[in-house]
């Protein structure tokens, strides 16, 4: 596979996270282009490329978008893949960079959020949610991953007090990063273990919070990036893969495990070799079958890594979810898929200031989304350095 040199990412924003907000999702997704053009210091025409990923945009659309942000770029990109979104996004932009498609993209992932808005979400989700899940009495997000949750833990022997750890780990993370939604709350294990069941085995701090928000990046040539003086990260490696291992009777992997051989060849390095780690965590089960996916600790291995590893920011083993993830920031729609990948090039320009990871220089992130009857069907993942 061709490989991303001549690539860099660039202008890490997150912005204006909330529970719930009046503004409508065109709002948040204006936001973070403003940001992206302030930090930068590039001008509205500057950015020929736009692309985006939001579950509360319609009846508008990127193109819609444009004519309300006063943009005229010459390419476009609609990002429906969820939790995949800003992965996706960058692989296609940096694809267009390279072809001379475009010389600087905002990609860019907003939702607004407001009381009610999530149920509407997921019962008309697909065909499937709404004409056979919710008429006879669908759980839900909730229902899914409990049932996932169950199987993995009778499988790999993980406790709730493993996943406490977790969970624990990523709200210490959350408590050091200023856009954390659950920031300002600690959580101890009893706190955990302590709180009120949602859906067996699910507690409270199990479940994601839906929330509005959002966040973007540039991807523009090096050559650019330089000449701007921007901090910058490299793609070292990218992957994805849909409706993986379909035949599976229920999903115990998801579509990472197909993609871990190609992501490291193209990288040339192996998972002992990464600094920090950052996956799609809408329930703690997801970022554990993620992890052993892509090979972070062995098959079966996920209650050891749990006991053993420390997973804060500082902790000095295996950084993972550096600002909280989503269980500790808030879930903003697609704007989640964006989340672990602004983060990581915030960490790798060293500009995440109280939740910096020392030392850090390989990151991986994987993205997970779009759950429909009983798996997610979008996974992508990335290897990314920092740029020199």
């Amino acid at each position: 596979m061709r490989d991303y040199e001549g690539v860099a990412l660039c202008v890490p924003v997150s912005r204006d996270y909330a529970r719930n907000s009046k503004h409508a999702a065109p709002w948040f997704i204006g936001r973070v282009l403003k940001e992206l053009l302030d930090e930068s210091g590039l001008k509205k025409p500057d950015i020929d490329g736009f692309a985006v990923a939001s579950f509360s945009l319609a009846p508008d659309s990127v193109v819609t978008l444009c004519e309300y942000l006063g943009m005229e770029p010459g390419w476009l990109e609609a990002l429906p893949y969820g939790g995949a979104s800003g992965l996706l996004g960058i692989q296609k932009a940096a694809r267009a960079i390279q072809c001379g498609d475009a010389e600087v993209i905002a990609c860019i992932g907003g939702d607004t959020s407001a009381p009610g808005n999530f149920k509407e979400l997921v019962a008309d989700f697909s065909t499937f949610t709404r004409d056979a899940g919710y008429p006879y009495g669908a759980a839900g997000p909730n229902g899914v991953f409990a049932l996932l949750t169950r199987h993995f833990m009778s499988k790999q022997g993980v406790t709730r007090e493993d996943f406490g750890r977790l969970c624990v780990a990523q709200r210490y993370n959350a408590n050091h990063f200023s856009g954390a939604l659950l920031g300002h709350k600690t959580l101890s294990e009893s706190d955990y273990l302590l709180a009120p069941e949602i859906a067996s085995p699910l507690h409270l701090f199990d479940c994601v919070m839906p929330c509005a928000g959002g966040e973007g990046l540039l991807v523009m040539s090096t050559d650019r990036a330089r000449y701007l003086n921007l901090k910058t990260v490299e793609i070292a490696a990218l992957g994805q893969k849909f409706n993986g291992y379909a035949p599976d009777a229920i999903q115990t992997r998801t579509g990472a495990a197909a993609i871990a051989s190609q992501l490291y060849n193209q990288a040339a390095i192996g998972p002992e070799n990464l600094d920090m780690v950052q996956t799609y965590d809408d329930y703690p089960v997801m970022s554990l079958m993620q992890m052993e996916d892509l090979r972070i600790f062995e098959e079966g291995g996920a209650a050891q890594f749990l006991r053993k590893r420390n997973t804060t920011f500082d902790g000095g083993d295996l950084p993972h979810n550096t600002s909280g993830g989503q269980l500790g920031v808030g879930q903003a729609g697609a704007a989640a898929g964006f989340l672990g990948l602004v983060e990581t090039v915030r960490q790798l320009t060293v500009t995440a200031v109280d939740n910096q990871v020392p030392d850090v220089r390989t990151a991986l992130v994987s993205g997970y989304g779009m759950v429909n009857y009983d798996r997610g069907l979008c996974s992508a993942a990335g290897i990314f350095r920092a740029g020199t």
